[in-house]
């Protein structure tokens, strides 16, 4: 899928994830905000899923005020998996509760698939605004490409927001700060299961030397340097699939942004597009 892009980004600090040779005040981390977790119609709906809408919402437009950049994450399972519990899964592939609510997505945004390698680019918020990985477990981090990518970011500090405020973000929180990284909380824009269980993860992460914030004290900040990213006509594409490279068909996002890239295979020439973005690695 291709698209005519206008506007600019200014390429050889920002290629280094640096503005002016100093990193990035904030990046953004947005944990599964998609619709199984985040409508009231989805499978697993958070217990406080209006309220953190609306802060989602509110954080997402800071985020595109002040150009900062976001990693985001994506649960996605295959159909007739089951958690250790013998649980049916949420967020199965190709399904819209799989999906990420509209408003979460950036122009300049690229997807990440996840298998065992290490083959991901550290320079992507040269370009794009937005990386987003998929992950089969509550721990972003044992996908490697993501463990890479996040202990490669010059920031001084993590935004956490999304859900799974007792298991995802934990479990993310947690090792960031066994990396010795910096980590604040935006609790009201995370989503819980239970509010009893919710608080006490965010002391749990307290303790161990994360920070708290509430949306109304972040969008007082406003950031002094900005990556221009570029800005891209927005068009709808009709639901499609995407082809692994195991020969499963997958598929993606509804309403594609043209430049919704996905990264190839390193040494796979075949799968290189000439403008429209490949993906970036193998399912399992």
């Amino acid at each position: 899928m291709s698209g005519t892009f206008h506007g600019i980004w200014l390429g050889e600090n920002a290629m280094s994830g640096e503005t002016n040779g100093k990193p990035f005040d904030y990046v953004v981390v947005d944990l599964n905000t998609q619709y199984d977790f985040c409508d009231h119609e989805g499978q697993s709906p958070v217990a406080n899923v209006d309220a953190l809408l609306r802060a989602l919402r509110r954080t997402v437009a800071w985020t595109k005020r002040n150009a900062v950049p976001v990693v985001s994450s994506v649960e996605t399972h295959r159909c007739g998996e089951l958690s250790d519990s013998g649980r049916a899964l949420c967020c199965i592939d190709g399904t819209r509760g799989q999906d990420k609510i509209e408003f979460t997505l950036l122009g300049a945004r690229i997807y990440i698939e996840v298998d065992n390698m290490l083959c991901c680019p550290i320079d992507l918020f040269g370009k794009y605004q937005q990386v987003i990985f998929r992950k089969r477990s509550d721990d972003l981090l044992l996908n490697p490409k993501a463990d890479r990518f996040f202990s490669q970011i010059p920031t001084r500090e993590f935004l956490i927001l999304g859900t799974g405020l007792e298991n995802s973000i934990r479990s993310l929180v947690l090792g960031l700060l066994a990396r010795n990284l910096r980590v604040l909380i935006v609790e009201d824009a995370c989503g819980f299961s239970d509010p009893a269980t919710g608080e006490l993860a965010i002391r749990q992460m307290v303790a161990k030397g994360a920070r708290r914030i509430s949306v109304d004290k972040l969008l007082k900040r406003k950031l002094p340097r900005r990556i221009r990213y570029a800005r891209h006509f927005e068009t709808d594409a009709p639901r499609n699939t995407r082809e692994s490279s195991n020969g499963n068909a997958r598929h993606s996002q509804a309403k594609q942004h043209p430049d919704a890239h996905r990264l190839p295979n390193q040494g796979d020439a075949s799968r290189i597009p000439p403008k429209s973005g490949g993906f970036c690695g193998s399912e399992p």
